[in-house]
């Protein structure tokens, strides 16, 4: 029973150790994210600088895996070229061993004050930023308390035969260590963690050097498994090079510490004999070993990854999403941003339908009608890829304006869909059975379904303008379309009932047109819904219902 609670509070304290380390990141990452973004992006026209501007950014959001993203999401995206994009994962693979340099020290002593003044600035502080920096202290202390409570389970048990046992069939086997820490790394997503971990079991003598330093080598590597695994657009083979290139770069390495091992170890219990300071020395010197030796050889190393992953000939079908940077996930103003910009592709595409439609009812023959209904699978499928991108955004990472943004871009997403929907069922249906019958529309019901046609598409470009302004004078003017359609169809109604009393026209033809105008109502009503209603929501502007309170 002793042994089971020991194995919680290990479990808990590994736990309360990543718990840490994600505060931290996602602190650095509200705070100062954007900025480090743009710093990363200004800074990738030679490597020398791409290799400062990686290690920095890294050191200080402490995820080698965040910036692997951006810079992912950079070089899919032709803003960077291979090369330094390349050498900024060198720098991030140096800058991600720093605060292990750091807390290899005995600073375990400062976590009660660095959780309490990050508790204070947490709740005090009215500016986001700085209760930001307040997670990040709290993140510290937490990380520095796991730590002191590894050291303190290790200690009791680091003679237990069951124990040695165990540890010491891992340290015969220095591949498997090195499986062992990359499926660790890999599973939590930080190999600062898994590195400070073994650290602490070094310390205490529950590991000996050499396996310390081959799950050191796992833990390198493990590191650059999650940026192929959730790399920008996995199936393009350009966005893929970057992350495929730094997991070759520490399948290379691990295999030559390997090779190395035994000869290293000695060398190192000489130079450093304590074994924290130890571990934390071997895994900055791994790294910054592997820079050096990369470094020169990034132009034929880029030039191999090429030729491995060449570039694809359809990068043109419409349907692929173009802005959702896998990059931007890691800080959610940047991923909404790029949710934005795809979203007005989707309206894009809906105002190319609402052309072909204009056409349809002119007469177009058989394959236009056919070409502008395809377009409705278009936006159908970029409309679930923004809704997947979303949907991977770190809920707890959000502030309530971005909750709001993001809201806002689901419903202009979703109502631009079910507009496509009616373009595509009803209008081009109606096109299409005309077209099939031999029986265009009358001269004066294709002339109102231009003029109609060509009001929406104005107002699909002013529902866009609204959504991405958030202009409450635009919005307003957009709701009142809604107005003018609903009384345009009243009217038509009217007109067409006095028409059949009158012997004039013929009921069924008169419900054909009522039905094409009722159906392009529908349609600027959802472009009302996209873009006016959120804008007028959030000012209070939107009354809850349009029905009279009773007395």
């Amino acid at each position: 029973m002793n042994a089971t609670w020991t194995l919680v509070d290990l479990a808990g304290a590994v736990a309360l150790l990543l718990w840490g380390v994600h505060m931290v990141q996602t602190g650095i990452q509200r705070a100062f994210g954007p900025d480090l973004r743009r710093l990363l992006s200004t800074a990738l026209h030679n490597r020398l600088a791409a290799f400062g501007a990686g290690l920095g950014v890294t050191a200080v959001l402490q995820s080698s895996t965040a910036t692997g993203l951006m810079v992912s999401g950079f070089a899919a995206g032709g803003f960077v070229e291979l090369v330094p994009a390349l050498a900024v994962m060198l720098g991030a693979n140096v800058g991600t061993t720093l605060i292990v340099q750091v807390l290899s020290f005995d600073v375990a002593s400062i976590s009660p004050a660095l959780v309490l003044v990050g508790v204070i600035v947490f709740r005090r502080a009215h500016v986001a930023r700085t209760r930001d920096l307040g997670r990040v202290a709290i993140g510290l202390g937490l990380m520095l308390l796991a730590l002191r409570g590894l050291l303190d389970l290790v200690t009791p048990y680091e003679d237990a035969p069951s124990l040695r046992l165990i540890l010491g069939s891992i340290a015969t086997e220095p591949v498997v260590d090195v499986l062992i820490a990359a499926a660790l790394t890999w599973a939590a997503h930080s190999s600062v963690a898994v590195v400070l971990l073994v650290m602490s079991l070094a310390a205490k003598g529950a590991v000996p050097p050499h396996a310390a330093y081959a799950l050191v080598l796992g833990a390198n590597l493990g590191s650059a498994i999650n940026p192929v695994v959730e790399g920008v657009s996995g199936d393009d083979p350009v966005a893929r090079r970057l992350p495929i290139g730094n997991l070759l770069n520490r399948l290379i390495g691990c295999a030559l510490g390997l090779a190395l091992l035994d000869w290293l170890g000695p060398v190192l219990a000489e130079w450093e004999p304590g074994p924290a300071r130890a571990v934390a020395d071997f895994h900055t010197g791994f790294n910054l070993v592997l820079a050096l030796l990369f470094m020169p050889l990034l132009d034929p190393f880029a030039s191999l990854l090429r030729r491995m992953l060449p570039a694809r000939a359809d990068t043109d079908d419409p349907s692929r999403p173009r802005h959702l940077d896998e990059g931007g996930l890691e800080m959610p103003a940047v991923a909404l941003a790029s949710a934005s910009r795809e979203a007005l592709r989707m309206a894009d595409v809906l105002e190319t339908m609402l052309a072909g439609a204009s056409e349809a009812l002119a007469g177009a023959d058989r394959q236009r009608i056919s070409g502008t209904r395809r377009l409705d699978d278009v936006v159908d499928k970029l409309n679930a890829a923004i809704r997947d991108y979303l949907a991977r955004l770190d809920v707890e990472a959000l502030t309530e304006a971005d909750h709001r943004r993001l809201t806002e871009t689901l419903v202009f997403c979703t109502n631009l869909e079910a507009a496509a929907d009616v373009v595509d069922r009803n209008i081009m249906g109606y096109a299409a059975r005309r077209q099939k019958r031999g029986l265009p529309p009358p001269e004066a019901e294709r002339e109102q379904a231009r003029q109609l046609l060509e009001r929406l598409s104005r107002n699909l470009r002013a529902a866009s303008a609204v959504f991405m302004t958030q202009d409450t004078r635009a919005a307003r003017q957009l709701v009142a379309e809604k107005d003018l359609f609903r009384d345009m169809e009243a009217a038509a109604t009217t007109a067409h009932f006095a028409r059949v009393r009158s012997g004039e026209e013929s009921s069924e033809a008169g419900t054909l047109s009522l039905d094409l105008l009722r159906d392009l109502g529908r349609v600027n009503a959802l472009f009302v819904a996209a873009g006016a209603y959120p804008v007028l929501e959030s000012q209070g502007e939107l009354l809850p219902s349009r029905l009279r309170l009773d007395p």
